[in-house]
C-alpha cells in the first residue's frame, strides 16, 4: 500500500506515520499491494481526529475515529476499517453466488484465494421499511429547511435551478452539504 499523510493544523511526526502505517498494514492481505492510502490527522480543541480513506476499484473504504490520544484513535480507525472489509468481503462473496457479474469486483478488490463460495453470510443487508415520496422541485435553502423541519441529517430533493435530484445533509460541525450526481 502506498500512504499520503495530510496534517490539518497538526504536524505529522515520523513516529505517528511508522505507527500508523504499522496498524493499517493488517489490511494488506485484503486490498491490492498498489491501493493509495489516505491518512488525515486533525485536532480540534483537545480532540485528536484520524481520517483514512482507501478508494478500491469500484468502492470507497473510509473511517474515521476521534480520541483524546492520537495513538488510540490511529488503532480505532484501523478496527474499523478491517471490520467494514470484512463486510464488505462478505456482502460480495454472497453477491457472487447469486450473481456471476460480481465476480469480477470481488476477484479485482481481494485476492481469489478469498472467494470461498460455501461460506456463510453472516452479515446480510436486512430492508426493514421502504419509504416513497414526491419530490418538489425547491432551491437549497428551502430544502435544509424541510431536513430541519424534519429533524432529519439528510433531505432528497429536485433542485429547482439544475431539475436535477440532490441530497442536502447535515455534516459535524454543524454546516450543510450538497450531493450532486454527477453522469
Amino acid at each position: 500500500m502506498r500512504y499520503s499523510f495530510i496534517g490539518k493544523d497538526t504536524v505529522v511526526s515520523d513516529a505517528i506515520k511508522q505507527i500508523t502505517i504499522q496498524k493499517l498494514s493488517k489490511l494488506e492481505k485484503f486490498i491490492p499491494d498498489d491501493t493509495q492510502v489516505t491518512v488525515t490527522y486533525k485536532v480540534v480543541k483537545l480532540d485528536n481526529k484520524v481520517e483514512v480513506t482507501i478508494p478500491l476499484k469500484k468502492r470507497i473504504l473510509r473511517g474515521e475515529s476521534v480520541d483524546i490520544d492520537m495513538y488510540a484513535a490511529i488503532d480505532n480507525v484501523a478496527d474499523i476499517l478491517e471490520k467494514q472489509i470484512q463486510k464488505y468481503k462478505g456482502r460480495l462473496r454472497s453477491k457472487v453466488k447469486k450473481d456471476n457479474s460480481f465476480k469480477e469486483e470481488f476477484i479485482t478488490s481481494f485476492s481469489e484465494e478469498d472467494l470461498d463460495l460455501n461460506s456463510d453470510e453472516k452479515d446480510k443487508i436486512e430492508i426493514k421499511k421502504i419509504k416513497r415520496f414526491d419530490i418538489k422541485p425547491m432551491d437549497v435553502e428551502e430544502a435544509v429547511m424541510e431536513m430541519e423541519l424534519t429533524n432529519h441529517n439528510f433531505f432528497v430533493f429536485r433542485n429547482s435551478e439544475s431539475e436535477e435530484v440532490n441530497v442536502v445533509y447535515k455534516r459535524n460541525n454543524n454546516s450543510y452539504g450538497i450531493i450532486e450526481v454527477d453522469y
